[in-house]
This record gives C-alpha cells, structure tokens and sequence, in this order.
C-alpha cells in the first residue's frame, strides 16, 4: 500500500498542487467573484468527501490537501502554468513510485475539475475547454 510516507515533501506539495490547483484553474475558467465562493466551496467539500470515499489510501490522504499552493492575487497565466507543471510532474513522479495509483490521481483530479465547474452555473465553454486541457495533461481521455 502507497502512502504519503512513500512521497519527498517536494513530491507530495507537487501531487497536491495538482489536485487543487485544477480546481482553481477551473474556477478562474470562467470568473465571477460569487461563482469563486461556491466553487471553492465546491473545491473543499469535493476533497474532504474523497478522505473517506477515495478508492485508495494515498486517495483518502490526498482527499485531506488544503490550500492552492497559488495566492489571492495569483493571475490565470501563473495558475495556468503552475497547474500544467505540477500536473505532468504529478504523472511522472505516479508513473515512476507508484503506477497503480496513477489512475486514481486521474480520477481525483477530473472529479475535482467537474465537481467545480458544475458547482454554479454549470459547466461552461471555458471550463470545459480547461477541462480538456486537464484531460490531455493527465494522458486521460
């Protein structure tokens, strides 16, 4: 069984970063200062229900990350990149410690994305075109 434990703290903070940084990049897909509350809110609910229904237990310790690893006045280019790089570093550090878990982090990761995008209006061209451009990151389909 993988663990946190199995992971440097640079390659945790990166796997992390990942997962919530997709979800503000989905959020600032299509900005709106209300929409942003209920999308973090949606962010935040989305991870703490994966700490007892991820589909393992690198998952559920994932499902516990707080914070975007990005500040309040982070603009979209910098969100953009940081989220792609920690995203493809994410696929290779899985790929590398622990392959079986890569398709799990997959899968948080589009759950985070979607749980996002549909937490106001629903999903939107721009997000769902971020969307996309998660999905090709991640190597999903």
């Amino acid at each position: 069984m993988v663990t946190k434990a199995d992971f440097t703290k640079d390659e945790w903070e990166t796997l992390e970063r990942g997962l919530t940084g997709t979800g503000m990049l989905v959020s600032v897909a299509d900005p709106g200062v209300m929409d942003s509350f209920g999308e973090s809110s949606a962010l935040a609910k989305y991870l703490s229900s994966q700490r007892v229904a991820g589909t393992t237990e690198l998952m559920r310790e994932l499902g516990g990350t707080h914070g975007t690893g990005f500040g309040l006045t982070t603009n979209l280019d910098e969100v953009r990149a940081g989220t792609i790089v920690a995203l493809q570093s994410a696929v290779g550090i899985l790929s590398a410690k622990a392959p079986d878990e890569l398709d799990p982090y997959r899968q948080m990761v589009l759950g985070v994305a979607t749980a996002v995008a549909e937490a106001k209006k629903g999903v939107s061209p721009s997000e769902d075109a971020v969307i996309g451009v998660i999905k090709e990151t991640l190597g999903a389909s």
